[in-house]
């Protein structure tokens, strides 16, 4: 099962360090995956949520344990070009990601091939899915 912490997060929200590159190297240091937020302006790529905030190296995005959220269509198309691990959705209940696996919406119904996302926000009677994404992904550690 994928562990996927959450913009860096695992073990609450830190909107201070969420989305850095420190903080997302710690989450993966820890054995995690992380998803995190892309945005591109200026053909560059950068990590924020609302806003390009950090500029980050193309290369950093190709780790097969990075899943990248184009939080824009010119994002989208240059991750395209990248091939690395990312997806595209805004309130979607559900999105197929570049690994084919299915990016689901909190509290929707999830299926084997499944991430599911922010858990903490809904209540789940069991994880038969293929991954968990949370701000809290050290619980399901």
């Amino acid at each position: 099962m994928f562990l996927i912490s959450h913009r860096g997060n695992t073990n609450g929200i830190n909107k201070d360090e969420e989305n850095q590159i420190d903080y997302i190297k710690s989450a993966i240091s820890k054995g995690f995956d992380v998803e995190i937020d892309v945005r591109a302006y200026k053909n560059k790529l950068y990590l924020g949520h609302d806003t390009p905030e950090v500029l980050i190296d193309n290369e950093f995005l190709k780790n097969n344990k990075i899943w990248c959220h184009a939080k824009d269509i010119d994002a989208l198309n240059i991750l395209i070009k990248l091939k690395c691990v990312y997806f595209w959705h805004d309130n979607d209940d559900y999105t197929l990601t570049s690994n084919g696996y299915v990016w689901t919406f909190p509290g929707k119904k999830l299926i084997s091939n499944s991430i599911c996302v922010l858990p903490e926000k809904t209540k789940y009677d069991n994880f038969n899915c293929a991954g968990i994404c949370s701000d809290f992904i050290e619980k399901f550690k």
